[in-house]
């Protein structure tokens, strides 16, 4: 089983490992775009008479939503492994048998499940907040 993960683990670095070349090219271009003076992405240049009118504030919820949306996602995947566990927890604790290791086994199980809800909910309030407080200084 360690070593299945351990596996899962290896492969997914190497993909990342293999993939961000890939995503070099990509980057040196918006630079050389930025260099050169285009206005966000517009056909301006930077000696055009018009103005780069930039929105700010857009950009910035756009920012929030996204880390909201995968903050959200993830909590929904934590709670929903956390209560899959509690209830793996709750039948490990019946099927036990009076077995003493088991019966730690099947308590550990249940208590980190609700540590791991507890954790989730109070890093949804402080994603909350520090994006509350971002949002209003900008």
């Amino acid at each position: 089983m360690i070593t299945k993960v351990k596996l899962l683990v290896l492969s997914a670095l190497m993909a990342v490992g293999f993939l961000t070349p890939a995503l070099i090219p990509a980057t040196v271009s918006a630079q050389a775009n930025i260099e050169n003076g285009l206005c966000a992405g517009a056909n301006l240049d930077a000696t055009s008479t018009e103005s780069c009118n930039v929105n700010d504030t857009a950009a910035t919820d756009k920012i929030n939503g996204i880390i909201k949306l995968i903050i959200n996602l993830f909590s929904l995947v934590v709670g929903v492994v956390s209560v899959i566990m509690i209830i793996i927890g709750g039948l490990k604790y019946i099927t036990s048998g009076g077995d003493s290791g088991n019966v730690t086994s099947a308590k550990n199980t249940i208590l980190y499940a609700i540590i791991g809800l507890v954790i989730v909910a109070l890093a949804q309030f402080i994603v909350r907040f520090v994006l509350s407080k971002l949002s209003q200084q900008a």
